[in-house]
């Protein structure tokens, strides 16, 4: 039987086991095609809280195990993503509508990001802290729990994974909500990984399903975090759910990210990290660069380059063609991304390449004549769309490169100075000089600012341990500490 075969988990979830849902079933759709590629089953919140009770149970024993058995499944699991990547990749050409070199990298990412986790488990993990008094004084890091995991539809393996493995290396058990048009990708592969990689059962459970199954994640009582990647409006509600409960969220949100093109940038190298920033994966992406904002020197021939580079890239079934975009993810995200682009050239917006589709193959857009007040520019397209504004000072690109609720990423191509300039004034979680904003590692943190989520959660040694444990101060005396009661 190979990894991904559909006979054990067809119209099941996973709970250290594959059983059936209580909520029924439903079909995994081809965005290319509108095929049906499997029958996964759908959960509701009796199941998460069966879920959470098992998982209670496991991680107690899973937390007091010796860290390098949590390390040896991590490091097994790395193995089985680089062993079964060409089936896994295959799934997600054709789950997610990927092209075949972004599904290469998630498999990569994922086996690195378990790598990165076994070495978490052996890594410090507490501090020895002065005392006035005449004992010993530590903070020590312990599991925080259960941990829920909500990710999205756009890179699902990357983004169930950079949760998942952390919060397993270091003792906890982990409720997974995948997006549902995504859920084998993002759900099914990882089960199946970590099944083979012996981690004990119980620890893991694939919860597919809908709004309900979200709320139930993030409100059952025995989860201590909540880790979501998604809209900046879901994780708001999440947001507010988590604080009144007193539950830490962590929240990876939107972005409407700036890509800032200086005078005397190169023109031609220019153009072609801009076409990767806003188009790749169909724009699908927090980081997509979403506001090119471009010296007034070199803005007519900027947008003359890039509505180029658009005419020119192939769209088309990344599963059966040798393509640079595939579909969008359905119907509904593609008439919010054509309406952004119709509202804005009726607004006034000259439409240099693209704003055409087939099915939902859309093509790759460029606006010019675009103002800071038009929809497209204003707000995060989540699709492959390129507004240009020109600027004429530093001042003016800080300005408006500032003037949005989000705090994701930021590119700046160009000259080095100017470009620490502008970097120290634009607050943003992510800076990249002199490339475009869509850049990840499995090693850095990473995380947004404002209406893009509550900062740098996950990725990196030090964010990870922050984010999937608790601090306990434990001190020690040599016999019982004499009191005046």
């Amino acid at each position: 039987m190979t990894l991904l075969d559909p006979a054990p988990w067809t119209g099941k979830i996973f709970d250290g086991r594959w059983t059936t849902g209580s909520a029924g079933a439903y079909d995994v759709t081809e965005p290319a095609t509108g095929d049906t590629l499997g029958t996964l089953g759908r959960a509701d919140a009796t199941d998460v809280a069966r879920a959470a009770a098992t998982a209670t149970r496991a991680q107690r024993d899973w937390a007091a195990r010796p860290y390098d058995e949590r390390a040896a499944v991590l490091r097994r699991a790395a193995a089985l993503f680089e062993e079964h990547a060409a089936q896994i990749q295959h799934w997600i050409v054709r789950e997610s509508g990927s092209i075949p070199p972004k599904a290469q990298l998630e498999t990569h990412f994922a086996a690195a990001l378990c790598h990165e986790a076994a070495a978490l488990a052996s890594h410090p993990q507490g501090l020895v802290l002065p005392s006035a008094q005449p004992r010993w004084s530590l903070a020590r890091r312990r599991p925080a729990g259960l941990v829920s995991v909500i990710a999205p539809f756009n890179f699902p393996l990357i983004l169930s994974m950079r949760s998942v493995a952390p919060a397993l290396a270091l003792g906890n058990a982990v409720l997974l909500k995948p997006d549902p048009r995504t859920a084998v990708c993002g759900g099914v592969t990882l089960a199946r990984v970590f099944q083979e990689a012996g981690l004990p059962e119980g620890l893991l459970h694939l919860l597919p399903g809908g709004a309900d199954v979200g709320e139930a994640v993030v409100s059952e009582p025995a989860v201590r975090v909540v880790s979501f990647t998604g809209s900046t409006a879901a994780g708001r509600k999440i947001g507010e759910t988590c604080g009144r409960l007193l539950k830490r969220a962590h929240l990876e949100l939107g972005g409407n990210n700036a890509l800032i093109v200086l005078p005397g940038a190169d023109l031609s190298k220019a153009a072609s990290a801009a076409a990767w920033g806003s188009f790749l994966h169909q724009g699908q992406i927090c980081m997509t660069t979403g506001r090119h904002l471009v010296h007034h020197s070199l803005h007519r021939e900027y947008v003359d380059a890039l509505a180029d580079k658009a005419d020119k890239l192939p769209v088309g079934d990344p599963a059966t063609a040798q393509v640079a975009l595939g579909p969008i993810i359905d119907r509904r995200q593609l008439d919010h991304v054509h309406t952004l682009v119709h509202d804005t050239v009726t607004a006034g917006a000259r439409l240099a390449a693209g704003g055409t589709h087939e099915g939902l193959f859309y093509r790759p857009t460029v606006l010019a004549d675009v103002t800071p007040d038009m929809p497209a520019y204003a707000q995060e397209v989540f699709g492959p769309v390129a507004p240009v504004v020109p600027f004429t000072s530093i001042e003016e690109a800080i300005a408006l490169a500032t003037d949005t609720e989000y705090g994701l990423s930021l590119g700046i191509l160009g000259d080095v100075g100017q470009a620490m300039r502008l970097a120290d004034a634009i607050p943003t979680g992510l800076v990249h000089i002199n490339d475009q904003t869509v850049n990840d590692e499995p090693v850095v943190p990473f995380g947004g600012l404002a209406a893009s989520g509550n900062g740098a959660r996950f990725g990196g040694p030090d964010a990870n341990i922050e984010a999937f444990t608790e601090t306990q101060w434990v001190t020690l005396r040599g016999d019982i500490a004499p009191h005046p009661f």
